[in-house]
């Protein structure tokens, strides 16, 4: 018998969506195929008339059909007033639609950042929040101790967006009845247990404190312009974008958008700094070391470096 998704778009701009339809080895639809995975709906892929959706919908949220996979895109909206009106299904608040689905599925996967933890969307006016978790905090809409009918908490899936080829793996472990280890925000480990400093072609750059102020240049991005590469986990070095590409690759900073403080209120390309020193450092450096280490390091830099000679 076929697996069934349900893909539900709450408040968010569809772009995960987007991401998903750029998978290419395999496609989208290849990997439907290959699970056995029915897509009972998705707004941007079904063609069912509302009619024929609203039957779906009501079978589903009644229990007469069996869901195992439910996607949630975008943040839940509960405002104004708690009322959740702001986003609505035919009148209905997509939050109730989105509370009764997740307690039917086998499985509930928080697809991006908003979904995840807020995000973007994340906004007081809105009441927005993540499925699971708000911001930093667990709990979000759910509520912490909220569990899939697998036992599962929700699969926290954060990008802006989301890698495709991170979708279709967890699709295809959850599946295939892998084992799914999480990280400590609910997200899996395969994908989310790496910085993406960890694959930049700029490490070494890093690592000599040869620093760029201005774009254009191959050294590192971390010092000057607020690159989150070293603070941040995720994808993006692992699994490059089109099999090609990364922000850092490209010379843009990482924005952090895989963890739950994203966006931050500091502007995306300024590193907060002390006397020169950025006030957040890398994941499990501490100050005092870093002051003494990177001093030494500067100054030992090749001139390979230096010239910005290396390749990245």
């Amino acid at each position: 018998m076929a697996h069934t998704l349900y893909w539900l778009q709450a408040g968010g701009c569809g772009g995960d969506t987007w991401s998903l339809l750029q998978a290419d080895s395999p496609t989208f639809l290849d990997t439907l195929g290959v699970l056995d995975i029915e897509v009972l709906w998705h707004p941007s892929l079904s063609s069912q008339t509302p009619s024929e959706h609203r039957r779906v919908l009501d079978s589903l949220m009644s229990g007469a059909r069996a869901l195992d996979i439910l996607c949630v895109e975008g943040a839940v909206i509960r405002g104004p007033g708690g009322t959740g009106m702001f986003d609505t299904f035919e009148r209905r608040p997509k939050k109730e639609i989105i509370g009764t689905l997740a307690r039917r599925a086998r499985w509930v996967l928080a697809v991006g950042t908003c979904a995840s933890f807020g995000g973007v969307a994340g906004h007081p006016e809105v009441e927005a929040t993540g499925l699971q978790w708000s911001r930093e905090t667990r709990g979000g809409f759910l509520g912490e101790d909220f569990r899939a009918k697998s036992g599962l908490p929700v699969i926290n899936l954060p990008g802006c967006p989301c890698h495709p080829e991170v979708i279709l793996g967890t699709f295809s472990a959850l599946v295939e009845g892998a084992p799914l280890a999480l990280s400590s925000l609910d997200s899996p480990l395969d994908y989310y247990g790496v910085l993406i400093h960890s694959g930049c072609s700029r490490n070494e750059y890093h690592e000599y404190r040869v620093e760029d102020s201005d774009f254009g240049d191959k050294g590192c991005l971390f010092f000057h312009l607020g690159c989150r590469g070293p603070l941040t986990h995720g994808p993006c070095n692992k699994l490059l974008w089109s099999r090609r590409n990364s922000k850092t690759r490209a010379g843009i900073p990482c924005f952090g958008c895989t963890m739950p403080d994203f966006p931050r209120k500091q502007p995306f390309f300024e590193t907060r700094n002390i006397a020169g020193i950025p006030i957040d450092l890398p994941e499990g450096v501490d100050r005092a070391h870093y002051l003494a280490y990177k001093g030494m390091a500067a100054a030992a830099a090749p001139l390979r470096l230096k010239n910005r000679e290396t390749k990245i």
